[in-house]
């Protein structure tokens, strides 16, 4: 029975991915923030809730420690935890800039480096990175966002060859709008209420991508199952796109010159 330990479990894809993995008979380590506020995976059978925060080291060592004294082993980390900040980049204080690194980016370090003895040791393992297809196209005002997933990214194709040889397998999910609390605790607002002149444009683009997100998004329950695939699939495949969404936008960037494609980008949000 395989064992998979995923981050940011509390809600949306994490969660989704938590009850999809233990319905097709995995051992799941389902790792939150503040665990004692979750009522319901703690529940199921073959489910260890743990506390796990990215950007505390202590308590990574403690949900791995945990799970796998409760399961033996881990076979399966899925790297999920994680938000966009949105906003003017002009606008973006440094605590704000650090702290969209230090969760989606950082945090990934952490937790990448702290798995890999154990991986090493067993000769085997998968890393999945939930990234974005914002990992490979960018959208006005998440900046800050685009430029941890783009940095996700690198990191996660680099260590593809890294690790090739020691039989650890990494690869990358690219979800495209999913329909989660993206107005809520999944973004951070930049304010910029002193800056007149983005004022407009940056309400123009919220209600647009809002929109999107309405028209076009995938539900966590898809990007799960997109996930599973990726991680019993036995594959060396690298890159897994979720969400018909993604599909057209990642055509579109691949057919179309870099001119035609921003425009039409720059277009979506007029």
């Amino acid at each position: 029975m395989k064992t998979i330990l995923i981050t940011g479990a509390s809600s949306g894809i994490g969660r989704a991915a938590a009850l999809y993995f233990q319905e097709q008979g995995w051992n799941v380590i389902a790792t939150m923030r503040s665990p004692e506020k979750e009522t319901e995976l703690g529940r199921l059978d073959r489910v260890l809730v743990s506390r796990l925060d990215v950007v505390r080291e202590e308590t990574i060592q403690e949900a791995l420690s945990q799970g796998i004294e409760r399961f033996g082993t881990i076979d399966v980390l899925l790297n999920n935890a994680g938000y966009a900040a949105f906003g003017a980049f002009e606008a973006a204080s440094e605590e704000q800039i650090h702290r969209q690194f230090d969760v989606n980016v950082f945090g990934v370090f952490r937790m990448t480096q702290a798995i890999l003895p154990h991986f090493r040791t067993n000769q085997e393992g998968t890393i999945i990175n939930v990234s974005s297809i914002g990992g490979r196209v960018a959208f006005p005002l998440l900046t800050l966002y685009h430029a941890s997933k783009w940095a996700l990214e690198g990191f996660s194709e680099s260590l593809y060859y890294e690790l090739a040889g020691l039989k650890i397998r990494v690869k990358v999910v690219e979800p495209g709008n999913v329909h989660t609390d993206f107005t809520g605790r999944s973004l951070d607002l930049i304010r910029s209420d002193s800056l007149e002149a983005y004022k407009d444009y940056t309400e123009t683009v919220l209600q647009k991508q809002v929109e999107s997100f309405q028209a076009n998004g995938s539900s966590p329950e898809l990007i799960a199952r997109t996930i599973y695939r990726a991680a019993s699939d036995g594959t060396d495949q690298f890159r897994y796109l979720a969400g018909e969404d993604a599909e057209f936008v990642m055509n579109m960037r691949r057919e179309r010159p870099d001119a035609e494609f921003m425009s039409w980008i720059a277009g979506s949000f007029r």
